[in-house]
């Protein structure tokens, strides 16, 4: 959510299938959107967010007139899991008003590799994407123009509740890692690392009454870097939460 910025909704149009070549199904997903806007840089976080450009309203206008791309092709076997590879891009700057160019265009790019595997007991789920942001040069350094991000979720079942009327629930073991480093590179003027990241441990339980819902507790631990690079800075906290589908 912070490298990718999921849930994204956007205007457009696109196409979508499925082949199924031997052993393996590949799928397959294109579309030309909107695309974000200018708040990848002018947010109130004061550092480079992508989540920070997308629309307010759910029928937005476009802010260029050009169109971001974006797809993705995911390789599964029945086995083995699901590969996916995935790409969005564009410009996201109004660089262009009425036909007339008015600023530099400026894009942001945005590559993203996931995984879904059984290792064991164990289900794994997990996901790295990295993006390359136009940034104007008297921003440089304080507003990343390289961001990388990972997490790994394992999942491992525990037992089966017996709650009556449920006969499908289920209480899972949950180890996530992750990580975010919002400004890759150096300063120019002393060539020490750029900080600004964030790495995190959580681990909890998850009861899955029935398919699609899901009541989860989880201990947090995260270490924190600022972006001058100075000492590590840990927090943790608990966090409970519901999701659904309906």
């Amino acid at each position: 959510t912070e490298i990718i910025p999921a849930t994204l909704s956007e205007v457009g149009f696109g196409a979508h299938g499925r082949l199924f070549p031997r052993a393996f199904t590949i799928t397959y997903d294109v579309y030309l959107t909107n695309g974000l806007g200018e708040g990848i840089i002018l947010n109130e976080h004061g550092r480079t967010r992508l989540a920070s450009g997308k629309s307010h309203g759910l029928v937005g206008e476009d802010n260029n007139g050009r169109p971001s791309v974006s797809g993705r092709i995911g390789f599964r076997r029945r086995a083995g899991g699901e590969l996916g590879l995935s790409y969005y891009g564009g410009p996201y700057n109004s660089y262009r008003s009425e036909g007339v160019a008015i600023d530099v265009r400026r894009d942001v790019h945005l590559a993203a590799l996931d995984l879904t595997t059984d290792l064991g007991p164990a289900s794994l789920r997990g996901e790295m994407a990295f993006a390359w942001i136009d940034v104007p040069d008297d921003l440089r350094e304080v507003f990343g123009e390289r961001q990388w991000g990972f997490h790994l979720d394992a999942v491992v079942r525990l037992f089966r509740p017996r709650i009556r009327g449920l006969t499908d629930a289920v209480v899972n073991g949950v180890l996530r890692v992750e990580r975010v480093d919002y400004n890759r590179g150096t300063f120019s003027s002393t060539s020490d690392p750029i900080g600004d990241e964030v790495t995190a441990v959580v681990t909890g339980v998850a009861l899955r009454p029935v398919a699609g819902t899901v009541l989860k507790a989880n201990y947090r631990h995260e270490w924190i870097r600022d972006l001058q690079g100075n000492a590590i800075v840990r927090r943790a906290g608990f966090q409970f939460g519901l999701a659904t589908y309906f």
